[in-house]
């Protein structure tokens, strides 16, 4: 290989990289200063910043090259980038012209405009090939007119003028010699806008900047001039608000050549916390070429009294080129498994809901739709009757069954604790009225049964509000939880999904009539008849008359008695008053009293059953929505004639969007797969060659 044969063995590093140490004699020791110039100059002229010989490293990085390119990270999946960032002036731009061995444009004002991703590789031939991508265009550019290249497509992307933009440009240079490397280098961070750039230009690069650097993925290369306090510079506090402990940065410390003093001190100590380490470079001036940029740079670290000092392996710009292809094989191998499952995961995904968005025939219409209702059907009998929240988890208000017995208990309690359900204020001032207004010419201590039926009646009546209150409570829930199932069933639907929803509430409207009209029967059935089988109401009317004679005596208690008690305690009731029935007879007030107990050992039967019948109603309905009538939505939908479906088959322009948005997804998903398929299938062969 051209240039690399007469290349020392001794020099060959790690993973194959050739490093080139200048430090082959003290910096004040023999040969001369003037021999030791000639041995360093002869070095850089020698030798290219850097040459690979592990073939593992190239098609790493043009896996990612080629992710890159079909624009993967568009897909939420992120990769391993080298992203260039310092602040305006600090000798980005020279650094990476320094790597790349071009001339990239530089100037004192801002003048990296979009991001410039710049893809390095290491070519044999001794003929240079350099490109520049951007707006979908390939454009071969010769290498001493790439800066002037880069400004017009600068200018096409981002306008005339000094304004910004997130739109990359992409510059391929491939040479013998360069390492094979891809970073980012991205706008230099102002503060203070000047003539024609926009106000907000600080916060523009802030935001782009932070794109990039932000994904674990990346790698920070902060470029620093070693004239200003590390601490203080706006790359530094960006790059440390993503990368804390300093893990993923490496800083580059531009111009040593202009401030040498307290240098090594600065990179020795790490106040900022630079995981990756420092790499100290001298700019290119002027018009040195890079040949002699290099010559200088060897001559300036082995000769200066302050800078001799660092530590060979962390300066020139072969050191870095050096320290950024190991940083970025490790980073690509380590991270290259996420990359697979990530695009796997986001693949399978994609496909997944572009098998369940519209499809073109009836009939395939039809089947989805079928599985809606399947897929309806089912999430409602998990809510409402199984009670498996699953598809639910953190949305309590879908969680039907247990609403259904909150809204059933409050429905009892509203029921025995209404004023029908008090003790009256005036006892048995109702009875006795009832039974004054009955009489006839009867036996005198007969109670007649429509005496009872008309206090139940009246009771039955006032409380008749409270069971349809509550039935129309349930089927309020019920018509919620429904649309909501329907509309995340059908989403993808639209059409469908007002079809089908308008169809499912005019469902749930019907059965709100035949509910409310069933419990309007429930109630009429209890003021038409009074009956129970249950032995409750006999004990517990049996209980409450064992306290007549009691009552009895205490209430007729005569006017020479110099004790008369104006109230009573009966169980179940509490203290009454009793000097407004002193005036009734001992028959009255024993039948008013029988009466008034009938009625509440009753009272509890008939509160009891319309709680228990509202349980089992609401059960039966139920059922039926989850099982039976859904299929009403069906029949509505297709219509007589069967045809109805295909209405519904009209695809809105959102949809349309997003299928063709999906089909592109796919594609590149499974392009993006691929790639990566066949370097993981390369990485296994070398293990198998190494074993």
């Amino acid at each position: 290989m051209s240039g690399h044969e007469d290349v020392d063995s001794e020099n060959i590093g790690v993973d194959g990289i050739v490093i080139y140490d200048f430090d082959d004699s003290p910096p004040y020791a023999a040969p001369a200063p003037m021999e030791q110039e000639k041995v360093v100059a002869a070095k850089v002229e020698s030798a290219p910043i850097i040459s690979s010989y592990n073939d593992k490293i190239r098609p790493l990085l043009d896996a990612i090259d080629r992710l890159r390119l079909l624009m993967v990270m568009k897909e939420g999946i992120q990769l391993p980038t080298i992203v260039v960032v310092g602040d305006q002036s600090s000798g980005k731009s020279s650094v990476l012209d320094s790597l790349a061995g071009v001339n990239l444009p530089r100037s004192q004002g801002i003048c990296t405009r979009v991001p410039l991703i710049i893809r390095l590789q290491n070519h044999s031939s001794p003929r240079p090939e350099l490109s520049l991508e951007y707006n979908g265009k390939v454009v071969p550019v010769g290498e001493s007119y790439i800066a002037t290249a880069i400004n017009l497509a600068t200018d096409e992307v981002a306008g005339n003028g000094k304004g910004i933009s997130n739109t990359p440009l992409t510059l391929v240079v491939k040479k013998d010699g360069v390492p094979d490397l891809t970073m980012v280098d991205l706008p230099g961070i102002t503060r203070v806008p000047v003539h024609g750039q926009p106000e907000n230009i600080y916060e523009q690069i802030r935001d782009i900047i932070m794109q990039y650097i932000t994904p674990k993925e990346s790698i920070i290369l902060n470029v620093l001039s070693a004239s200003v306090d590390f601490a203080t510079c706006e790359s530094i506090k960006m790059s440390r608000q993503v990368d804390k402990t300093g893990e993923r940065t490496l800083a580059v410390v531009t111009k040593a050549d202009k401030a040498p003093e307290g240098l090594l001190e600065k990179v020795t100590a790490d106040d900022v916390n630079i995981g990756l380490g420092y790499v100290c470079v001298r700019n290119r001036i002027g018009d040195e070429s890079h040949e002699e940029a290099r010559r200088e740079e060897a001559r300036l670290f082995q000769t200066h009294p302050h800078l001799s000092g660092i530590d060979k392996s962390i300066v020139g710009v072969p050191a870095l080129a050096q320290k950024l292809v190991q940083i970025q094989a490790n980073t690509i191998a380590r991270c290259l498994p996420e990359i697979v499952k990530n695009i796997s995961e986001k693949l399978n995904a994609n496909v997944s809901e572009l098998e369940r968005m519209p499809k073109a025939s009836v009939a395939d219409a039809m089947t989805a739709f079928m599985r809606i209702i399947g897929a309806v059907k089912e999430s409602l009998r998990k809510l409402l009757w199984r009670g498996d929240f699953d598809e639910y988890p953190d949305d309590s208000s879908k969680h039907g069954t247990a609403r259904f017995v909150e809204m059933l208990n409050q429905f009892s309690y509203e029921l025995h604790n209404c004023e029908e359900s008090d003790p009256p204020k005036d006892f048995l001032a109702e009875e006795i009225k009832v039974l004054e207004e009955a009489k006839g010419i009867e036996l005198p201590n007969f109670l007649p049964r429509e005496v009872f039926l008309r206090i139940l009646q009246r009771k039955v009546e006032r409380i008749s509000c409270t069971p349809i209150k509550f039935v129309e409570m349930i089927w309020d829930y019920i018509d919620g939880v429904v649309m909501a199932v329907l509309m995340r069933h059908s989403e993808m639907y639209p059409q469908l999904k007002v079809s089908t929803t308008r169809a499912a509430h005019n469902l749930v409207q019907k059965m709100r009539v035949q509910s409310i009209n069933w419990v309007k029967e429930i109630v009429q059935m209890e003021k038409l008849t009074c009956y129970t089988c249950n032995p409750e109401y006999m004990m517990e009317w049996t209980k409450l008359m064992n306290q007549q004679d009691n009552f009895i005596k205490i209430v007729n208690t005569g006017p020479n008695h110099m004790w008369m008690p104006s109230s009573v305690t009966v169980e179940g009731f509490g203290d009454i008053e009793v000097v407004h029935l002193r005036h009734h007879s001992c028959i009255l007030l024993q039948q008013a009293f029988d009466l008034k107990m009938r009625m509440t050992a009753y009272w509890k039967i008939v509160l009891q059953r319309l709680v228990d019948s509202m349980a089992l109603h609401l059960r039966y309905c139920v059922h039926n929505v989850v099982n039976n009538d859904m299929e009403e939505i069906v029949n509505e939908l297709i219509g007589p004639d069967g045809h109805g479906i295909e209405m519904m088959l009209v695809e809105s322009p959102a949809i349309a969007a997003k299928r063709e948005k999906l089909k592109k997804s796919i594609k590149l998903l499974k392009e993006s797969k691929d790639v990566v398929a066949k370097v993981m299938d390369r990485i296994a062969s070398y293990g198998e060659l190494a074993a």
